[in-house]
C-alpha cells in the first residue's frame, strides 16, 4: 500500500464528520440485510467499490458515500419478497413494488432517520430519501442484450434527466419501466438462454457492466469490514484488477464526487 491509513481517516472521513455517520448508517443497515439473508440462506457479497474498500482499506473507502452488494437474480428476487415483511420499521425497501415510482433496476434499503438527495436528481419523486444500500442482482447475460436492454430502458432516465419537472413525466416513466419490465426483458432473458454467455452481468436495465464467471464469485470469502465481517466474491482480487487496474494504489481524483447532497442524519 502507499497510504498511511490514519492519515487518510483524518483527513477524509475522521470520526463525527457527516461522511463517517453516513458510512456507519449504511453499516448499520449492511448488518440488518446481513441478518435476514442468512436467516433464509441468500447469498450476497459487496460489490464494485465496496468490494474494493474491503480489500483496500478493510472497511469503507475513507471519501466513499455508498455501500453497494450484489446476489444472483434469483436469490434477489427471493429477498424482494422478504424484505417488506422482515425489515425493521425504521428501514424501508426502494423497489418498484414498494415505490411506484422507483424506476432504477436495482434496489435500495433506506433508513428512515435521515435524508439526502442524490446529485442526479432521479430521487425528486421517490417516497424514501434517508441514507442507503443498494442491492444488484446478477445474470447469465451477452454484453449484447445487456446492451439492448440499457438502450430500450434508457429513455426512462432521459426523460427524467430532460424534464423541467419529473413529476409531470414521470407517468411515462413508469409505463416504459413496466414494459421493459414485464414485456420486453422477458423476451431479451429468453433470447439469452438461446445465444448463452460465459459472464455474469448486472441486471438488464441497470447502466453498469462487469465481467466474470459464475466461479469467480461462488463460494463467497469472509473479510474484515470495519467491526464487521462480511462477505466478498471469491476472487475479488481478480475482478478488482479488471475494473480498476491496479486497485492497490490510491486514485489521483480523491473525493472529487460524491453521490448526495443535503445531508441531514439525526
Amino acid at each position: 500500500m502507499n497510504f498511511d491509513a490514519n492519515e487518510l481517516r483524518a483527513k477524509y472521513n475522521p470520526d463525527g464528520s457527516t461522511i463517517r455517520q453516513m458510512q456507519m448508517r449504511m453499516l448499520e443497515i449492511l448488518e440488518v440485510i446481513d441478518g435476514i439473508c442468512q436467516k433464509h440462506g441468500i447469498t450476497y457479497w459487496l460489490s464494485g467499490g465496496s468490494m474494493l474498500g474491503a480489500v483496500r482499506h478493510q472497511g469503507f473507502i475513507p471519501w466513499d458515500d455508498d455501500l453497494d452488494i450484489e446476489m444472483m437474480r434469483p436469490d434477489f428476487e427471493r429477498l424482494m419478497s422478504i424484505l417488506p415483511k422482515e425489515l425493521p420499521s425504521h428501514l424501508a425497501l426502494q423497489w418498484h413494488t414498494t415505490d411506484p415510482n422507483y424506476f432504477f433496476q436495482f434496489a435500495k434499503v433506506r433508513d428512515r432517520n435521515s435524508q439526502l438527495f442524490e446529485r442526479n436528481g432521479y430521487d425528486k419523486v421517490w417516497k424514501e430519501h434517508g441514507v442507503w444500500v443498494d442491492i444488484f442482482p446478477l445474470e447469465k447475460m451477452p454484453r449484447w442484450i445487456h446492451n439492448l436492454s440499457n438502450f430500450t430502458f434508457g429513455h426512462t432516465y432521459k426523460m427524467m434527466r430532460t424534464a423541467r419537472d419529473p413529476q409531470k413525466v414521470i407517468s411515462k416513466v413508469r409505463r416504459l419501466a413496466a414494459l421493459n419490465r414485464n414485456c420486453i426483458f422477458p423476451v431479451l432473458r429468453c433470447l439469452a438462454h438461446i445465444a448463452p454467455a460465459a459472464y455474469y452481468d448486472f441486471g438488464l436495465g441497470i447502466p453498469y457492466f462487469q465481467k466474470s464467471l459464475k466461479e469467480d464469485y461462488l463460494p463467497v470469502r469472509y473479510v474484515p469490514y470495519e467491526h464487521a465481517i462480511v462477505p466478498i466474491m471469491k476472487e475479488a482480487e481478480k475482478c478488482l484488477t479488471y475494473r480498476y487496474g491496479d486497485y492497490m494504489q490510491l486514485p489521483k481524483n480523491i473525493g472529487s464526487e460524491y453521490h448526495s447532497e443535503d445531508i441531514k442524519i439525526w
